[in-house]
């Protein structure tokens, strides 16, 4: 009985990761006349979500194997079985991974939320999208089908209009852009009602087309679900032959550009800046533009190893997929060089990130090691989630003080801030690859996948953004707290009879992750973080695959604790490992 109940633990938790917040949501509106309990709840529903996913993490960190489809995890539930398709959570040691990034970073948000939003009106409103982005965030990382990954895609679209349409009256200070700048005739400024409504629409565009290529998929496969496309390659010969293997992942990766901000659809993103600070750097580190990351990440090897068992390519797909994010790191860097509204600034640097994840993901189908780009690209989202939500609580902070979102209009608040100076300053070195940082080790990953793969064009691209990255980051931090204080923040501070550092319900989230970011990047290389990301790519194709892997090892990740001993056989990028029957050779 003991054994029984261990066995279905890990599907109870899986379920309360996603539910949970859910349940936070519905709670939001039944306090409304309670808003202190209503707040604490909100918050204690997401730091419960995150606990579960932790237990989660546990068994990975003491070395213990985990599978996608282990018969201990019942985790699969009827939905539609007219056509066979259930609703299902994946347990692999990369979506749990994914699982704790989305829950942490999105926990530490809601706490800094309790003081940053007080006294706002409309605070049920915005506990309830905020808790339901997070849960419609983890259907999307758990989900094992691609239909409940659209239903949780569609939910994060929704939540995003909400809470950057929050301020919905619109008044001129919670605008976004200058106003009366003008470009080919337009003005730069837009109310946070509009700029709810562009990311809807242009996220819609890409949305069309996801749905469009999951369509197809089903009707040449039958199945939405990862593992039952992986165990077929059926789907890919009938794919082939009527000319729309390609173009039916570059549909499906079409979804990606759009919620994750990649170029020709990235212009929603800066604009979303009109919601509240707390709004931005959930939507920017821990939910909605990660999720077309996440999306790729589940397509990359389904495409790529059911294509290499039939003696077909894919390579289009993963040329595009890699160019597109390259280009949109190197566009977005340009972009936030010369601006001065603090999160715009922040903004363009997200859509610039996003493109190393996405270039990390679309080299996985053009190197020998197909598991190296999947592992980059996680490192990458990983240290990009702990430093930008780090930056965007900071910035909150900081627009809050000084009552302007310009950096211009701030200047030598160093001595002032000691507090958010430090976090700041490690942040942008993170997202500046300063080592010994958790930015420098995860953007060096990416490039290192770049070079091994023999594609120097996306490498020199992405050394040279990484330079552009630099340069705006340390701009942006010598103007706050180096440049002259300006005379707007003179006013402020006689106003307010001085500018004081904010209370430490605000100013603590940001320096745990700052905190965070300089951990992680001291123990990289010494305990093998690396390594450990790796193993647990490796385990996840390995699980996907199980019928091709029948030689899988099991190397220690962290060097400690041998902390991702998960089964983990080098997945190389040939198809001559992947031929039905045939198993692979470690490498």
């Amino acid at each position: 009985m003991t054994n029984q109940l261990s066995a279905l633990l890990p599907s109870y938790y899986l379920w309360m990761v996603v539910l949970l917040p859910y349940a936070g949501a519905l709670i939001a509106p039944l306090l409304a006349k309670a808003p202190k309990a209503r707040n604490l709840l909100a918050v204690l529903f997401s730091f419960l979500a995150a606990l579960f996913a932790l237990l989660l993490l546990l068994p990975i960190l003491q070395g213990q194997s985990l599978s996608v489809y282990d018969s201990v995890i019942p985790s699969s539930l009827p939905w539609i079985p007219e056509i066979g398709v259930n609703v299902g959570l994946l347990h692999d040691p990369y979506t749990v991974i994914l699982a704790n990034v989305v829950a942490w970073v999105s926990f530490l948000i809601m706490f800094y939320s309790l003081e940053y939003m007080k006294g706002e009106e409309g605070l049920t409103r915005y506990w309830f999208f905020m808790n339901f982005f997070l849960g419609s965030m983890q259907l999307i990382v758990l989900s094992d089908n691609f239909l409940s990954l659209f239903v949780g895609w569609e939910l994060v679209g929704l939540c995003s209009y909400a809470l950057i349409g929050f301020y919905y009256s619109d008044e001129k200070k919670y605008w976004v852009g200058t106003p009366g700048r003008s470009a080919l005739g337009e003005e730069q400024a837009y109310p946070p009602s509009h700029a709810g409504m562009k990311a809807f629409v242009m996220t819609r565009v890409g949305d069309v087309a996801m749905l469009i290529g999951i369509i197809l998929l089903f009707v040449y496969s039958g199945t939405f679900n990862y593992q039952q496309l992986a165990n077929s390659t059926g789907w890919v010969l009938s794919l082939s032959r009527s000319g729309l293997l390609v173009p039916v992942a570059l549909l499906i990766f079409g979804g990606a550009v759009g919620k994750s901000a990649q170029f020709p659809l990235h212009e929603w993103l800066p604009d979303a800046m009109a919601g509240p600070a707390p709004v931005s750097a959930l939507i920017h580190a821990a939910t909605m533009v990660k999720a077309g990351v996440v999306l790729v990440a589940r397509v990359a090897p389904l495409f790529y190893f059911a294509a290499a068992a039939s003696s077909l390519t894919v390579q289009p797909f993963f040329l595009t997929v890699s160019w597109i994010g390259a280009f949109t790191a190197f566009l977005a860097a340009t972009q936030a060089l010369v601006g001065f509204e603090l999160k715009k600034i922040l903004a363009y640097s997200t859509v610039s990130q996003i493109g190393y994840m996405m270039m990390a993901i679309g080299l996985t189908g053009l190197s020998a090691d197909f598991a190296q780009g999947l592992s980059a690209g996680l490192y990458q989202l990983l240290s990009h989630a702990i430093f930008k939500a780090c930056l965007f609580m900071a910035a909150g902070a900081l627009i809050h003080l000084s009552e302007s979102k310009y950096i211009d209009e701030m200047g030598g608040l160093r001595s002032r801030l000691k507090i958010t100076f430090a976090a700041f300053l490690i942040a942008v070195a993170s997202l500046s690859g300063v080592p010994p940082f958790s930015g420098f080790w995860s953007k060096d990953a990416v490039l290192a996948v770049a070079w091994n793969a023999g594609q120097t064009g996306l490498f020199a691209l992405g050394a040279v953004t990484a330079g552009l990255t630099a340069f705006y980051s340390f701009r942006m931090l010598g103007i706050i707290f180096f440049g002259k204080e300006s005379a707007k923040l003179v006013e402020v501070e006689v106003a307010q009879h001085g500018i004081r550092e904010v209370s430490p319900l605000m100013w603590a989230p940001y320096v745990i992750l700052a905190v965070g970011t300089l951990f992680i990047g001291l123990i990289s290389a010494p305990l093998g973080v690396e390594n450990a990301l790796d193993s647990a790519s490796n385990a996840y194709l390995v699980s996907l695959f199980p019928q091709l892997s029948a030689q899988a090892v099991a190397p220690p990740a962290f060097n400690v604790t041998s902390a991702v001993s998960t089964p983990s056989s080098r997945i190389d990028g040939t198809s001559t490992l992947f031929t039905t029957g045939s198993s692979s050779t470690p490498r």
